[in-house]
């Protein structure tokens, strides 16, 4: 299929651009010992499982739906972390994963004797931000995520594999390993008890400029002081800018400035702009006043604040424009929804110049979701 056939919104994943990516993960696993896991939090599009999986160590998962899914279709290991089980999904949890990490010592006592075979961690709070509060600091005052070291039970070590920390949101080696100081000067009394460590994700481990080389100097400290397994569960650094959003311009209006109307919509289908907030790259665009012509780009919801940004162009838009946004593979597929009816993009892999759809939506998904 060529591009021009394509439906719009479609996310569009470029299979190339994800290889790249998952080599340097790999690379990273070769030179160090370490094993990196795909956070299915931000992309769980299965059918690029197979591929993943020729690099990856496997998958992390934040409940039993995700579980379940790296389960039928990832070869490797199987991790869940959950803020909280219910008595409902345990079983089958402890049936499938191969580590169960949790979150309170509570949890611990509770769950851990019914987790059969599976390897058991703890999440660990160090108490140190680099983030600066925020909705996406698990180390912000009153954090429900990860025990401290006022509130560690140390009579449970023995029931214990590991310790997991997840404190980083898309940042570099840098606050890793000012978060690694802070969490062994808490807890490194302990590490040589275990079998296992696991930093999380928040690693842009495969941005431009990221200092891959620290990353790897603290992985071997680590492994080698305390003879300790490190795993890594990156979401992002699996598919940084390998997917892309196209999305057709269906009408222009004019209230004070140019308002392009496009069938996609950020708060349907990139609700990170929102969330975030957040501006996604576009293809031969420039910041508002840049180029000649400036657009506010938006949607056809109801929602009157679902707009993506002001953005300028060489060339006046015109109806039947397709514009393609990138850096959307990520948080996309997994958080979009049918707010007002919208439909869900389509879901197409690149090859090269080639493209195929993996799958489309309807009103069939639309109905079942309510």
């Amino acid at each position: 299929m060529n591009f021009s056939r394509l439906p719009t919104p479609c996310y569009v994943i470029d299979e190339e651009r994800l290889k790249k990516n998952l080599e340097i993960l790999n690379g990273v696993q070769k030179r160090t010992g370490c094993k990196i896991l795909l956070a299915q939090k931000a992309f769980s599009c299965y059918a690029f499982y197979p591929l993943i999986s020729e690099y990856l160590g496997g998958t992390t998962s934040s409940g039993l739906y995700e579980a379940k899914l790296a389960h039928e279709e990832m070869k490797g290991e199987n991790h869940v972390f959950c803020p909280a089980y219910s008595d409902g999904d345990f079983e089958e949890i402890a049936e499938i994963c191969d580590h169960i990490v949790f979150n309170s010592v509570a949890q611990f006592k509770k769950f851990s004797p019914r987790a059969k075979k599976a390897s058991i961690g703890l999440r660990i709070n160090p108490e140190y931000s680099t983030q600066n509060g925020g909705i996406y600091d698990p180390c912000a005052e009153f954090s429900r995520l990860g025990v401290t070291e006022k509130n560690f039970d140390a009579s449970i070590l023995g029931g214990l594999d590991g310790f997991h920390i997840h404190t980083l949101c898309e940042q570099g080696a840098e606050d890793l390993a000012a978060t690694v100081a802070a969490f062994e000067n808490k807890f490194g009394k302990y590490f040589g008890k275990l079998k296992w460590l696991n930093l999380g994700g928040g690693h842009h481990i495969t941005k431009e400029g990221y200092n891959i080389p620290l990353l790897e100097r603290e992985i071997l400290r680590l492994s080698d002081k305390y003879g300790v397994q490190i795993y890594l569960e990156p979401g992002e650094a699996v598919a940084l800018d390998a997917g892309y959003l196209y999305t057709k311009v269906l009408e222009i209006v004019e209230n004070g400035i140019r308002i392009a109307i496009l069938d996609s919509s950020a708060e349907c289908h990139m609700p990170d702009v929102l969330e975030m907030p957040y501006r996604p790259p576009l293809k031969d665009s420039g910041k508002a006043g840049e180029k000649k012509f400036t657009y506010r780009l938006s949607s056809v919801t109801c929602l009157a604040g679902d707009v993506i940004g002001d953005y300028s162009f060489d060339e006046k838009l015109e109806e039947g424009d397709i514009l393609t946004f990138g850096d959307m593979a990520i948080y996309t597929m997994v958080k979009n929804n049918t707010f007002n009816g919208m439909p869900l993009p389509a879901i197409v892999r690149k090859r090269g110049n080639d493209f195929d759809i993996i799958k489309q939506f309807g009103y069939a998904d639309f109905k079942s979701r309510l």
